[in-house]
């Protein structure tokens, strides 16, 4: 049933930027649609309804969703009263303040409790970056100082197969997968073999799947049921991984694998091929799952956990 797989990394250096640069020039699409929107907004000489029309727009159309503009214009109107705001300047600080604050619930590192193994269950639509984002979450995990194995239970293309094994030979990591093989078998497997070998975390994949797909969304839920079996309280994690090219439908989609799965996280993937990066304010004002991880390249040093306020930073400046 289990096949292994180590090999031995065989990357180029990774490019001498920090992250903070490499986050800026990742959000570079969403900073030119909706940062530099609203720079012009608070451009003007005083602060006036035309501002807050204008600020509306801009929230809007970088998808920021209703009721994320809604609250945030709310939130201005009432700092810019009770503080006695005129400089549009002034105005354009306390937005990016307001808009820290209503992310900072979803600044939720992943934490990998003493359990061991600690198991995280990873899910999303084909095409997210899910398996992409599989073999960069385990380079962080090594980073800090775990052990890592993978379960390839996305059974049904070769393709996603292949690509995780070929992370795991670029991380140096164990793999356990079966062509063909039941999904939710390969991850019971996969948690009995890291227990033996006493691995820290197991990452287990599962197959892309539409929302819609109810049948494959009752088979994703029994995958969870089984590795509960293989592993008390596991899995630990449940995280969802979305594009962030998809704007407000992301909602839909975090909603619908949160009503099967119960998630615990996200992984917000491709903000740098996008304008979209406001959707992270409208998760914040309807959802509030935490977001693990967001990417912004291809590299492997281009998925870190989210943190608010660098995030803004890097949106508006």
């Amino acid at each position: 049933m289990l096949s292994f797989l180590k090999g031995k990394k065989n990357d180029a250096p990774a490019p001498a930027t920090t992250w903070s640069e490499r986050l800026r020039a990742g959000l570079e699409r969403s900073r030119a649609h909706l940062g530099e929107k609203i720079a012009t907004v608070f451009g003007r000489d005083r602060l006036d309804e035309a501002t807050y029309d204008g600020l509306e727009e801009a929230l809007l159309s970088g998808d920021c969703g209703v009721e994320a503009t809604s609250h945030l214009l709310e939130r201005l109107r009432q700092r810019v009263k009770i503080e006695r705001i005129e400089a549009p300047a002034e105005a354009r600080r306390v937005l990016a303040r307001e808009m820290t604050e209503l992310l900072a619930p979803l600044q939720r590192p992943l934490t990998v409790a003493a359990t061991r193994p600690f198991v995280i269950m990873v899910a999303g639509v084909n095409g997210a970056g899910k398996t992409t984002s599989i073999g960069k979450v385990a380079h962080w995990l090594q980073s800090q100082g775990h052990s890592v194995m993978l379960a390839a239970g996305d059974t049904f293309r070769a393709a996603a197969r292949e690509q995780l094994a070929s992370w795991a030979v670029r991380n140096e990591v164990a793999i356990v997968g079966q062509e063909g093989g039941d999904p939710a078998a390969i991850a019971f497997d996969a948690v009995q073999a890291a227990r033996a070998r006493n691995v820290d975390v197991v990452i287990a994949d599962t197959a892309g799947r539409l929302p819609t797909q109810l049948h494959l969304m009752e088979e994703i839920a029994k995958v969870k049921r089984v590795i509960s079996k293989a592993q008390n309280g596991a899995p630990h994690e449940v995280l969802l991984v979305l594009d962030a090219n998809i704007g407000q439908n992301a909602l839909m989609q975090l909603n619908a694998f949160d009503q099967s799965l119960g998630l615990t996280g996200l992984v917000v993937t491709k903000l740098d091929g996008t304008a979209k990066g406001g959707v992270l304010l409208a998760i914040a004002r309807k959802a509030q799952v935490p977001v693990r991880f967001i990417g912004v390249g291809e590299g492997l040093e281009d998925l870190r956990p989210f943190v608010a306020a660098e995030f803004v930073e890097a949106l508006l400046n």
